[in-house]
Order: structure tokens, then C-alpha cells, then sequence
């Protein structure tokens, strides 16, 4: 099992920036990708960015695809979410998810969840 610890959250307002850290531990060579995800108030979680842990390959919603940047630092066990011209749409918790197949676009296939991080964007 991996275990995952995001930070980074914040209030902030509209076109502002902020950036989530999510560290993990455990098992962390069973990590095949770290992928965030997010859920607002009386909606679905959402997958918003996905970064493979070998061969960088990433994957971005639309909704977010030039505003938000994901990397990992694999000595680390850290991803970051680099979240710029942030609009009061993406107000949310934001969540950090693990997957250890090769299913990482897949959100069904994310097994091992951190706790979230609170991310308010007001207009």
C-alpha cells in the first residue's frame, strides 16, 4: 500500500496561482502513476492530471490543459500540481491518488488515496 499526504491548499482569488505537493510512502515502487483528482460541493470527482513514474508521460483534463502543469520528483516520491490563472471553477478538494498498473488513464484504477487539500478560488 502507498500512502499519500497532500499540501498546498489555500484561499485564494481569481488568477492567482498555488501549487499542491502530494509525498508518498509505503510502497512507493509499486507506483506505476500519481494522478490528482478533485471533488466540488454536490459534484463527481473529477480526474484532473495524471504523471506515469517512469517514463514521463502526463495526462491533463481539458478543462485545466495550459493553466496546470504536474511533475514528479521520483527521488522524492513527491508530485507536485502547479495550478495557474486559477478560475473559481476549480474550487475543490483536491486529492492524490496512486495507481500500480498500467491502467494510469484509468480513474477507476486508483487505488491508494491521500487524505485532500482544500483548494478555494474566489471571484
Amino acid at each position: 500500500q502507498v500512502q499519500l499526504v497532500e499540501s498546498g491548499g489555500g484561499l485564494v482569488q481569481a488568477g492567482a496561482s498555488l501549487k499542491l505537493s502530494c509525498a508518498a510512502s509505503g510502497r512507493t515502487r509499486s507506483i506505476f502513476a500519481l494522478g490528482w483528482f478533485r471533488q466540488a460541493p454536490g459534484k463527481e470527482r473529477e480526474f484532473v492530471a495524471t504523471i506515469t513514474w517512469g517514463i514521463t508521460a502526463t495526462y491533463y483534463v481539458a478543462s485545466v490543459r495550459g493553466r496546470f502543469t504536474i511533475s514528479r520528483d521520483t527521488a522524492k516520491n513527491t508530485v507536485l500540481l502547479q495550478m495557474n490563472s486559477l478560475k473559481p471553477e476549480d474550487t475543490a478538494v483536491y486529492y492524490c491518488a496512486a495507481v500500480s498498473g498500467s491502467t494510469w488513464l484509468d480513474p477507476k484504477t486508483y487505488s491508494d488515496w491521500g487524505q485532500g487539500t482544500q483548494v478555494t478560488v474566489s471571484s
